[in-house]
Order: structure tokens, then sequence, then C-alpha cells
């Protein structure tokens, strides 16, 4: 006789839950508000070093496609020029995936993918231009003022 562990039927009772069928769909305006953002990875560049990235980010995201974004990334351990704004494009699929593009100082637009979990309250993204292998996830920013 086979015998399954918990972990596998509390699994597929999550999976076949009525529930899960019942979730609303997402869209832009599922992230509108402020997300404090940790970002982690590594940058490749041609014929050259590879960067260990860190940073963090303030991102304010306007529930039409539109984001702003204040940011200290360190490349190496080093952070220069420190705190830095950029500005940017986003796009949420019913299905809770979406695409990214913010500004990057005077360098090109970087490009990413997203899945907004948790009713909007978390995202995680990663890079997709070619030699970015970073992720970063945002937890939106609750203040008193907040009637969530």
């Amino acid at each position: 006789m086979k015998s399954y562990s918990p972990f596998l039927l509390a699994i597929a009772l999550i999976v076949s839950s009525p529930l899960t069928s019942h979730a609303s769909a997402c869209s832009n305006s599922t992230i509108r508000g402020s997300y404090a953002y940790t970002i982690h990875g590594q940058v490749f560049l041609p014929n050259g070093p590879t960067l260990l990235i860190n940073g963090l980010a303030r991102t304010t995201f306007d529930g039409e496609g539109n984001l702003t974004e204040l940011d200290a990334i360190s490349a190496n351990g080093n952070v220069a020029p420190g705190w830095v704004s950029n500005t940017g494009t986003y796009s949420v699929n019913p299905d809770c995936t979406g695409t990214i593009t913010v500004t990057n100082g005077n360098q090109p637009l970087i490009h990413g993918q997203m899945i907004v979990a948790q009713s909007g309250n978390t995202i995680h993204e990663m890079l997709i231009d070619p030699g970015f292998a970073t992720t970063a996830d945002g937890e939106r920013i609750h203040t008193s003022k907040d009637k969530n």
C-alpha cells in the first residue's frame, strides 16, 4: 500500500480548493501606493568583472501604469552616488504577472518581470536584460493614514 506524505496531501487540497478558483483578477491598480524593496544579485559586465549588487528602493506606483522610485544600490560594496531618483512604467496582467521598465540614470532602461502577491501587498521582480541576474522583493508600506 502506498503512503503519501501529509505535505503532499495538503498541497493537493490547496490546489484543488474552491477558494483558489475565486481569486480576484489583478490590474495596474492592484499595486497603487509605495513599496519598500530589497535588491540582490549580480551584473555581468561585457568583457569585464562581475558586480555583486545589493540595494534598497522605495517605489511608488500610481495605479495607472506609472511609477517613481528612489533607490540606493551598492556594487561590490560601494554605494555611489547614494539615493537616485528614477521613473518608469509598469503593466499588471489579470493573472497577477506583469512587466516593469525603469530609468537607470544615464544608463539604458532596465526591464523586469514581476509577480504581484498577497492581494497587492507584495511584489517579486527579476530583471530580464542581458547581463543582469538580480531579483527584488517589495512590500507595501502602510502608514497610519492608510485604511487597509
